[in-house]
């Protein structure tokens, strides 16, 4: 299963030089992951209710190409990797128009408890929406 997601560049999303600031590009990843999450019925909110946050402990990005103000930016996320206490979504950002890749990247998360502890497994409700994805792609 794979969400793809619209966002436009705007003058705060850039830098000096008038691209893209890369701090944008995380905004746009965590975004991405937070929509497929809901797409699994995994709500944030509930899950930090029920006791169990998903921080990120890893990401690698590899910038392609520069994108600019106005552009408009298909974010694309998917699971690519699932183990029992970790989940790794695989993300491509590239120009809506021109479908040239501005960015690569993978992130990694585990579970950790309300007092910020590492859960060795993730709840069986969230390690199956995650699976289900991870068979369900696209």
């Amino acid at each position: 299963m794979k969400h793809i997601q619209e966002v436009r560049v705007y003058y705060h999303d850039t830098d000096s030089y008038g691209v893209v600031w890369h701090g944008s590009y995380v905004r746009w990843l965590e975004e991405g992951r937070v929509e497929l999450c809901e797409m699994l019925g995994l709500k944030l909110a509930d899950m930090q209710a029920d006791g169990v946050t998903l921080p990120v402990v890893d990401m690698h990005i590899r910038y392609k190409s520069s994108a600019f103000m106005n552009d408009r930016l298909l974010v694309e996320t998917e699971i690519s990797d699932l183990r029992p206490m970790s989940v790794t979504f695989s993300h491509t950002i590239k120009n809506k128009d021109t479908s040239r890749i501005n960015i690569i990247a993978k992130t990694t998360i585990v579970s950790v408890n309300n007092e910020g502890k590492l859960i060795k497994q993730f709840p069986d409700n969230i390690y199956k929406a995650f699976e289900a994805a991870l068979v369900n792609k696209n």
